[in-house]
């Protein structure tokens, strides 16, 4: 089996039970190896032959079995930050709960312990806003949402982050 079919096979596997958006490490994982400029070169071979999607920096899907597009980008977005607290508010959420009638298309925005940042990624764009609250400070504000696999704001906090991040307040059907 060569390394493509074998990196193929693994992918397929992970999807079936879940999985559908790789960073580098776990695709280094499914073939038994270390990230290095040589797997980095593989993983680009890969693309420019059609077998992934780069669909950010280090982030990937496979063009075979693509990702459920009603969750991809939640899904990137889990990746892209997976080292910190993160939930989705502002717009997002706003729109996610009918307080806003504007719904956001391609459009995710997100609070987070870790750095600010906006990845313009093949299912959208995902934008982070740092949050300087602390954990137990949004305890309370924040629910899981199962269907998604992340947290996601309270209205209260969403409209509390819209205010503090200095947004456009006006479209909010609720005072």
């Amino acid at each position: 089996m060569s390394k493509s079919e074998k990196l193929t096979s693994a992918i397929a596997k992970s999807i079936a039970s879940g999985g559908s958006v790789f960073d580098i490490a776990e695709l280094a994982y499914f073939l038994g190896e270390q990230v290095t400029p040589k797997l980095n070169k593989f993983l680009s071979d890969c693309v420019k032959k059609g077998t992934l999607i780069r669909v950010a920096k280090g982030i990937y899907t496979s063009s075979i079995t693509p990702p459920d597009l009603s969750k991809a980008l939640f899904n990137v977005a889990k990746k892209l930050r997976a080292d910190f607290f993160n939930y989705i508010s502002l717009e997002s959420q706003l729109s996610h709960t009918g307080d806003i009638s504007q719904i956001t298309m391609d459009r995710l925005t997100i609070m987070t312990k870790g750095r600010k940042g906006e990845f313009d990624t093949v299912y959208g764009i995902v934008e982070f806003i740092h949050t300087k609250k602390t954990l137990a400070q949004l305890e309370n504000d924040v629910y899981f949402d199962f269907d998604i696999k992340m947290f996601r704001a309270s209205t209260s906090r969403a409209i509390a982050d819209l205010k503090a991040c200095r947004r456009n307040t006006h479209m909010l059907e609720k005072s």
